[in-house]
């Protein structure tokens, strides 16, 4: 259901996978060949695609019990098998159409997944997205940075750093992390249900939308 909301937002802050691209066939591919290179069972589609979202050290941990040894193991196949097919994804429809709008209206824009922050920027290069975005974040090689709360904080940093006016903050997303990082900052959440999210994880988010005029009338008006 969608919230009525008449605030003007100052600057956006936009997920990647499930929000932006369709890009689960490419992660949940290279993470059956990750769980089958490591010699454990592969879970079923539907498993596969809860892990399309949150930061996957973390998803590693939750969802298939792994040590934090076994689970930056795990990461680091996966990374080096997502490599070479991360571009296998697609731009949901009338999504680059409203970041054009967005842009227009000469309000600021800041990616900010928990996807690697060069695969991130490489696949908004890749659609020619990312002249869209004053500041693309994603998670560290290191993973230094990869709660979404972190990813949040350097993307308002990085916004403010170049003058931007980070007051009145949005997040759109599709699952609960997004919610949950961007929360943690006072910055309220749109989610959007084409993604990979379920109706439960909308708990937290101040509004939910089905489509992409929808999207449009909340974050234009």
């Amino acid at each position: 259901m969608i919230s009525t909301l008449t605030r003007t937002w100052s600057a956006i802050l936009f997920d990647l996978d499930g929000t932006i691209t369709d890009s689960a066939p490419a992660i949940t591919n290279s993470l059956a060949r990750t769980f089958a290179v490591l010699g454990r069972p592969v879970p079923a589609d539907a498993e596969l695609t809860a892990y399309v979202g949150p930061p996957l050290l973390a998803a590693f941990s939750e969802y298939a019990g792994m040590t934090p040894e076994e689970a930056v193991e795990a990461l680091a196949v996966y990374r080096a098998d997502y490599q070479e097919r991360m571009l296998d994804t697609a731009v949901y429809p009338g999504v680059a159409g409203l970041l054009e709008r967005l842009h227009e209206a000469k309000i600021p824009m800041a990616l900010a997944t928990s996807k690697p922050e060069h695969h991130a920027t490489a696949v908004l290069e890749h659609f020619d997205l990312a002249k869209y975005f004053t500041a693309m974040v994603g998670s560290s090689d290191l993973e230094t940075r990869s709660s979404k709360a972190d990813i949040v904080a350097e993307a308002l940093a990085r916004l403010g750093a170049v003058g931007a006016d980070v007051a009145a903050p949005v997040m759109v997303g599709d699952r609960r992390y997004d919610a949950e990082g961007a929360a943690a900052h006072g910055v309220p959440t749109i989610l959007v249900e084409w993604g990979y999210g379920s109706p439960t994880e909308a708990v937290g988010a101040t509004a939910t939308v089905y489509s992409v005029d929808q999207l449009a009338r909340l974050l234009l008006g």
